[in-house]
């Protein structure tokens, strides 16, 4: 097992920056204000000899602030399953009061702490240090987060004791990402799939801003769930670190194979949720709906909602649905294998054979249409890629098919080989014919062929 590393400490002094140097990574949101990281965020350390995982966590005031005993219930939890615990101080700011509370509580955990002075950069370490001894942890050590100096040497000497087996990384894993509307219920759903609370829930809409991915088990089978920050209409963006947030979802969206859209059906069905929906598809990526908070309906409400679906959903061919209610886990235990069935289909396999005979029938159901009084002709296709599947349609004029045939070959190859929550990519490639030769390649006029010519109009005159 890898050595777990959790950084805590009160806001803003530097844990998502020394996140991001520890992981190589930018995953963690960075911002001057403090609070911005609420949640628990796992990264792979990459600076170190060996490797080892890193947590960062929410600061900690100790005030009476909504969120502030929620992210104490994370670090709780935290506690329970971290190695090492490095508390980051602020080396500006000197000495604080809440530093003393906290450090009051980790010395009571067992865990190994190590004082970290973040922000040290220009000074020597006995300068830096001298206010954190008083914490009765320790020799203290000085770092630059941002500069990274001091930072490869600590984490170095930190793992270093470890003896590390650790198995092959698993990259076939499903990733999956929970996309939605804020408020609507993500991460208690990420929590009732996890069994226990691993992200914060509130009633407050935004209240994750990072993007949580968790590894969660199903019928023997893994999959990477990663809990999205909300997406909402542009107009309602005001904050700057809520767009970071959004960013981090279209991330989520691009990295994942299978994408659930959370609709909570008390709020019903926005333009906003047609929206994501859409980003959702035009990325290529499989999708499963779940309508959320549905066992508070009435029989009206509900067949509002689906005849809503209807409505605004159109484009969605072959989409699963599921009606649930994450809060108290009713259907929770059917999502899963919707992914399951969505995933399998975006790694499909087709054989060339039976595909072309489904092209050929498709074909002579509905013929393609006329360019400039030519028929169309698909004469074959073959499948070029995976997640999503490619396919390669090989013909004459096939890069003039409208979009409307385009969608219903697409419907036709989903129907015959049952596939969910995914749409093929088909991707025209015209044949050359050999006989009629472009404008290019077709030789000049010599002088003596042009006066011919215009002697044989002359004659005609």
């Amino acid at each position: 097992m890898l050595p777990v590393i959790a950084i805590v400490g009160r806001p803003n002094v530097g844990k998502s920056t020394l996140f991001n140097r520890l992981t190589a990574s930018r995953n963690a949101i960075v911002d001057d204000r403090p609070g911005v990281t609420r949640d628990r965020l796992y990264g792979r350390g990459k600076i170190a000899s060996k490797p080892f995982l890193v947590v960062d966590t929410g600061g900690i005031t100790f005030e009476s602030a909504e969120f502030d005993p929620k992210i104490m219930e994370q670090v709780d939890l935290l506690l329970q399953e971290a190695n090492e615990l490095v508390f980051l101080v602020d080396g500006r700011d000197g000495l604080h009061p809440h530093d003393e509370q906290l450090a009051q509580k980790l010395r009571k955990t067992g865990v190994n702490v190590t004082v970290v002075v973040n922000k040290s950069e220009g000074r020597t370490k006995q300068l830096a240090t001298a206010d954190f001894q008083s914490l009765g942890l320790g020799d203290p050590v000085a770092v630059s987060a941002s500069r990274g100096d001091g930072v490869k040497q600590f984490i170095e000497s930190l793992v270093s004791s470890y003896k590390i087996d650790e198995p092959p990384i698993d990259d076939t894993l499903p990733r999956v990402a929970l996309v939605g509307r804020p408020n609507a219920g993500k991460s208690t759903l990420t929590n009732a799939l996890l069994g226990e609370n691993r992200v914060i829930v509130s009633d407050v809409p935004g209240t994750t801003r990072d993007s949580v991915s968790v590894q969660v088990e199903s019928k023997g089978q893994l999959y990477i769930v990663t809990d999205t920050a909300g997406v909402r209409r542009r107009a309602r963006v005001a904050e700057t670190i809520e767009k970071f947030s959004i960013i981090k979802t279209l991330q989520a969206i691009e990295h994942c194979n299978v994408a659930v859209l959370l609709l909570d059906a008390q709020e019903g069905i926005s333009a906003q949720d047609v929206t994501i929906a859409n980003m959702i598809q035009g990325m290529n990526r499989a999708l499963v709906i779940a309508i959320n908070k549905w066992d508070g309906l009435s029989r009206a409400e509900k067949t509002r909602i689906e005849h809503a679906m209807e409505l605004k959903f159109p484009f969605l061919h072959n989409v699963e649905t599921l009606h649930l209610s994450a809060k108290f886990g009713t259907a929770v235990g059917n999502l899963l294998p919707m992914v399951k069935r969505a995933y399998d289909s975006t790694f499909y396999e087709f054989n060339t054979a039976k595909l072309n005979r489904v092209l050929a029938k498709a074909v002579e159901h509905t013929a393609p249409p006329l360019k400039r009084g030519r028929r169309i002709k698909i004469k074959f296709g073959h499948q070029a890629g995976k997640n999503p599947p490619v396919v390669v349609l090989h013909g004459n004029q096939v890069d003039s098919l409208p979009k409307t045939y385009l969608r219903y070959l697409q419907g036709v190859l989903a129907d015959a080989y049952r596939l969910v929550g995914i749409t093929v990519r088909l991707i025209p490639r015209v044949e050359e014919n050999p006989f009629e030769p472009d404008s290019n390649s077709r030789p000049k006029q010599t002088v003596k062929s042009k006066a011919r010519s215009n002697a044989r109009r002359k004659m005609r005159k």
